[in-house]
């Protein structure tokens, strides 16, 4: 692919430099704003606002990890929107509160600025191999505009449905990624207090149909202790309190997912930087002190 685009990066933390580096590759030029202005290199150089980012590019991706950063990116004479051009596209990846997608959609409107809610389903290896799944919400007209982008940092991209749409996905789907952790977890430390051989529960998890490839991986990972974060616990947890409150406004009884948020705080608590998997681990040094 040959292009002469833009795109502008706000925010450029784990995902957001891998998905850069995959659109660089393929002949975009790029530039990023961080909130520390911190960073670059000679590929991706950063500018000193969201706003200047905006003004330098054709496209603009927003990426960062909640409302708050989301708004103060944005906004503002020095946000994003300020230095966007009339049908510039802007795409928030972010994964962020449905309120919070609206208020961006009908921002961009009144600048007339087309905005689409694309979060994105996987975590850094997926990221770097260009493999994620794109969720947008948004018009047909600018999902044409966006399908380069989208086809290049993922491998499929499914549009969920009007604007708002693929924030909503996102939170349905991490709901359940969640949930099925903290089950891994409990479990796990059941067996571990139960007796059973650390090694061979940790491997028989890896054959059983039950369990999704991605807790596999997670399994895996933690039998060895590594929870280098691909996904850190206080995103997890973030996501899950969204969902929360999401559910909570349209009188949906989740109390499973109240449960599971409960867990994951336990281990954002314990561990926020590190994989929201570290749970397992912090589940399994409770059983091993009560032994």
């Amino acid at each position: 692919m040959s292009t002469t685009q833009t795109i502008g990066f706000i925010g450029f933390g784990a995902m957001a430099s891998r998905m850069a580096a995959n659109l660089v590759h393929i002949g975009y030029q790029a530039f990023a704003y961080t909130p520390s202005g911190k960073g670059g290199n000679g590929s991706v150089p950063f500018l000193k606002s969201a706003a200047e980012v905006a003004q330098k590019s054709d496209i603009v991706l927003v990426c960062v990890p909640d409302d708050e950063a989301l708004a103060a990116a944005m906004y503002g004479p020095q946000g994003a929107l300020a230095g966007m051009q009339a049908n510039g596209l802007l795409l928030n990846t972010s994964s962020v509160s449905p309120e919070a997608s609206a208020a961006l959609l009908e921002a961009g409107r009144a600048k007339n600025v087309v905005v689409i809610d694309c979060p994105v389903s996987g975590s850094t290896p997926e990221a770097e191999a260009g493999n994620l799944v794109v969720l947008a919400g948004g018009d047909d007209a600018a999902m044409a505009r966006a399908k380069p982008i989208f086809d290049c940092i993922g491998k499929a991209t499914v549009h969920a449905g009007p604007s708002g749409s693929g924030t909503r996905l996102k939170l349905v789907i991490n709901g359940i990624m969640g949930a099925g952790l903290a089950a891994v977890a409990e479990a796990i430390a059941y067996g571990l207090a139960a007796g059973l051989e650390r090694n061979m529960l940790f491997d028989a998890l890896d054959e059983v149909a039950v369990i999704s490839p991605h807790h596999k991986r997670k399994i895996k990972a933690a039998k060895i202790g590594d929870f280098a974060p691909q996904f850190p616990s206080r995103l997890m947890q973030k996501d899950m309190r969204l969902l929360l409150d999401a559910t909570a406004r349209l009188a949906v009884p989740t109390p499973t997912l109240a449960a599971v948020t409960q867990q994951l705080s336990l281990g954002r608590r314990a561990a926020p930087e590190s994989d929201y998997s570290a749970l397992i681990g912090v589940m399994e040094q409770i059983v091993a002190n009560d032994a």
